[in-house]
């Protein structure tokens, strides 16, 4: 099998030396070509390349998250077509990967790497769902052009976290929990809606959920991690279906501790609840509208302000090695 390596030289978790000893150990069973990425957005401009050029039947991701989506969005820059859809495999790298993990690959990069080589001698792969986010039509955002995540998207609260952390990691500071940590209170403090929501979830033919402050929505479960513990915001989302959303419409101080200690008691079976949380399952088409231009989020990539923001499920997308 001939198959393109997309490598994110500034992935947290991996040294030079380990890549290209990660990299020789593919090359035993691939037909490998390698390509190092230079600048954001190289990895989507080199995986469109491979699907396009058809000269490669395998991508494979080894970076973080961000590296995967970018992979991600290249390959399926045409959409999936249903009769060829595009392969992938990954080698986590980053300082969470999420997706790698939903997909039940270990999170030390060796480890994947030798579960990678076992599914490829066994010919294993799985089709997976992902979900799609673009501008709606008739909006200030309808020129935003469609972009796919594998794992959660989010806008309000958290995507504001994430933009708080990148700014600090553009300063130098590190991608630690600690620093999230840190974001997240400061977010808190903060936030001007964190009281009045101004969010609005529509859905066709469904009334409307009013008045949220916070919106997530995630492609699987968990929806991250905290070192080593998974954190489940809607337990039920899985690559099988179509798109989950949990949706909060207070965040006072007694209500965000309350669902800050769910989310790190939760579980496959129990994630946030109460009066103020609504949790959705498997939706394949919905918009999430402001009422102000909010943070926006996906796969952990902060994207801006945006004030109207259109969903859809896609429940075969993209074959995976696993």
């Amino acid at each position: 099998m001939r198959a393109l390596i997309v490598v994110n030289p500034a992935a947290t978790t991996t040294s030079a030396r380990t890549r290209d000893v990660l990299i020789h150990a593919l090359a035993s069973d691939l037909k490998l070509d390698v390509a190092t990425t230079e600048y954001r957005g190289h990895a989507r401009d080199l995986a469109r390349r491979a699907a396009e050029g058809g000269t490669h039947e395998l991508v494979v991701a080894l970076g973080g998250d961000g590296t995967v989506n970018e992979v991600v969005n290249g390959l399926l820059h045409h959409g999936p077509d249903p009769d060829a859809l595009p392969r992938l495999a990954v080698v986590p790298g980053g300082s969470t990967n999420v997706f790698a993990r939903a997909l039940g690959l270990p999170n030390d990069v060796v480890e994947a790497t030798g579960a990678l080589l076992d599914a490829l001698r066994d010919g294993t792969e799985r089709t997976v769902g992902l979900g799609i986010a673009a501008g709606t039509p008739g909006t200030a955002d309808e020129s935003v052009p469609p972009r796919w995540f594998t794992f959660c998207a989010g806008f309000g609260f958290d995507a504001g976290v994430i933009g708080r952390v990148e700014q600090q990691r553009e300063r130098g500071k590190r991608s630690t929990h600690a620093l999230y940590i840190r974001q997240v209170m400061r977010q808190f403090l903060g936030d001007p809606h964190r009281r009045d929501g101004t969010i609005t979830l529509q859905r066709p033919g469904e009334d409307h959920v009013e008045r949220l402050v916070v919106s997530i929505v995630c492609n699987t479960a968990p929806w991250t991690y905290l070192g080593n513990r998974p954190i489940y915001a809607l337990p039920d989302a899985s690559f099988d279906t179509a798109l989950d959303v949990l949706g909060l419409s207070k965040l006072s101080t007694s209500a965000a501790t309350r669902y800050v200690s769910q989310l790190l008691t939760s579980s496959p079976e129990r994630g946030p609840r109460g009066k103020h949380a609504v949790s959705l399952h498997d939706l394949t088409d919905f918009t999430l509208q402001s009422q102000a231009p909010l943070p926006f989020q996906m796969d952990g990539d902060h994207l801006g302000l945006r004030t109207s923001v259109t969903f859809t499920g896609v429940r075969r997308a993209l074959r995976v090695i696993v």
